[in-house]
């Protein structure tokens, strides 16, 4: 492009902080926003940041920018995102490039970028990964649709990003809706490592009587090692934060249900359609529904009896920490996995390397151990698993006593741990070479003639259950 230029449409907290990034790298920004009071508080309160042009409405945000015209759209998921779009087809001009830079479901992306393909506008799915801070410092980018389309953007895109080593935490992710795919992966990973640090609070403090400064105390000297994430320290922030006006936590006074915005949910979707066994992201996605039924949980706690009295494990700290980190592991690997499954079935040819480099700085799951898994996909591109790369595998070796003295340990105090034990579950079962489906196999072909296949020779094969039991090869 000529000139750095990027239109804004949407100036919430994500499209504010964005326009003011593009702005501090030299690029001219026009912004617009449906209600037009925020357009003029956001003049007010930034104008003197960078060169910014406020516009009241689309056709006049078309009219500022040269073309060929670049427009980021921040606004809500779903209708919100095709309206405009809509309206953007009539104020724009064939070849213009349009970002979606929400958090739309992939499909609606794909959708999208076929239809504006076939009356010549450029489109992008852009998964923006940072939160508020991110978007205003440096956010992690995973732009997808039609690799023209990203060229056009890339030198301000690589401009605003964080960046880990000089390296910019954005790339070409892939065609259509990769970009809006792997964002909504990086989300359900999100989920499960969020589970997991609060099943960690839960039995610690349940089962030690650790307070939330003790505990805030211990996520700040986990964050120092080989746990070092973004997520462990903020952990340790939000523990030790206290209620203004009294000594008390913060966290005690903040209710016990947990929302969600849908994508942990789209990601436990997508999983089941390709066959991806996500569990420990489902696991969290369940976590928050429970969490929901606050009145239910209430009543059902003066009926419903738990364990007697249990004394607490020693070493317990320790052990979490080890279950900690591989039941991470497990929940990366999970997620990788159903990227490459993505990737297979809508042919996009995803370097999971080079996500795990962006992953690196600016978005919300950042953490010490993405390099190690870089490292892992530099040297075997088509690794089938991350459990299976050697820095994993002896992780993984390492913290199995201590992992699995976890799951005992919040069993026999009757604390839940969905995301714990499913991941050691699906650790247990990836690693076994024969397990219980055959029995399943032999019931299906019992009440349903779905038949089997057997381990001594080739073909599907079923038994006559109700007709003397003769087995015959029915291929």
């Amino acid at each position: 492009m000529p000139e750095k230029e990027m239109g804004v449409v949407g100036l919430g907290t994500i499209g504010g902080g964005l326009a003011r990034n593009f702005a501090s790298h030299g690029v001219r920004v026009a912004v617009y926003n449906r209600t037009h009071r925020r357009t003029e508080q956001f003049i007010a309160d930034h104008s003197q940041e960078g060169d910014f042009i406020p516009a009241a409405t689309l056709e006049e945000l078309a009219r500022v920018l040269k073309p060929p015209r670049a427009v980021a759209v921040l606004v809500n998921a779903g209708r919100p995102v095709d309206d405009v779009i809509d309206e953007l087809t009539t104020a724009l001009d064939k070849g213009d490039v349009i970002i979606d830079g929400g958090n739309s479901f992939f499909q609606d992306t794909q959708r999208r970028g076929a239809a504006l393909e076939k009356i010549g506008f450029g489109f992008l799915g852009c998964g923006v990964s940072g939160g508020e801070e991110g978007a205003l410092h440096g956010p992690s980018l995973m732009p997808g649709g039609t690799r023209q389309s990203y060229e056009r953007v890339e030198e301000m895109l690589t401009a605003i990003a964080a960046k880990v080593d000089g390296v910019p935490c954005c790339t070409y992710i892939g065609p259509d809706g990769a970009g809006h795919f792997v964002k909504m992966v990086h989300n359900g990973i999100e989920y499960a490592d969020i589970q997991l640090i609060a099943e960690t609070y839960d039995l610690l403090r349940n089962a030690l009587g650790l307070a939330p400064d003790e505990l805030a105390s211990v996520f700040r000297e986990w964050n120092e090692g080989r746990l070092q994430s973004y997520l462990i320290e903020i952990t340790s922030y939000v523990l030790a934060k206290h209620d203004d006006g009294s000594g008390a936590a913060l966290v005690d006074g903040i209710e016990d249900e947990a929302e969600q915005k849908g994508t942990g949910r789209w990601t436990s979707q997508s999983a089941l359609e390709l066959g991806v066994p996500l569990t420990g992201i489902t696991e969290a996605v369940f976590a928050r529904m429970l969490s929901s039924q606050k009145a239910q949980r209430v009543k059902a706690s003066g009926i419903l009896t738990g364990p007697a009295t249990t004394k607490s494990a020693s070493g317990l700290v320790d052990d979490v920490q080890e279950a900690l980190y591989a039941s991470k592991i497990v929940a990366y690997a999970q997620g990788f996995e159903h990227l490459a499954a993505g990737s297979k079935e809508f042919r996009w040819d995803l370097d999971l390397g080079a996500l795990a480099t962006i992953w690196r700085g600016g978005c919300i799951i950042r953490a010490k151990f993405l390099s190690s898994i870089m490292d892992a996909y530099e040297q075997d591109p088509h690794l089938p698993n991350l459990m299976l790369a050697p820095f994993f595998q002896d992780a993984l070796a390492r913290a199995q006593p201590a992992w699995r003295r976890v799951v005992k340990a919040a069993v026999d105090h009757g604390i839940p741990i969905p995301a714990f034990a499913s991941s050691l579950a699906y650790y247990d079962g990836y690693r076994r070479a024969r397990g219980p489906a055959n029995l399943i196999q032999g019931l299906r072909d019992y009440f349903g003639s779905h038949t089997y296949h057997r381990v001594d020779r080739a073909g599907a094969y079923h038994t006559r259950w109700a007709q003397g039991g003769e087995e015959v090869k029915t291929d």
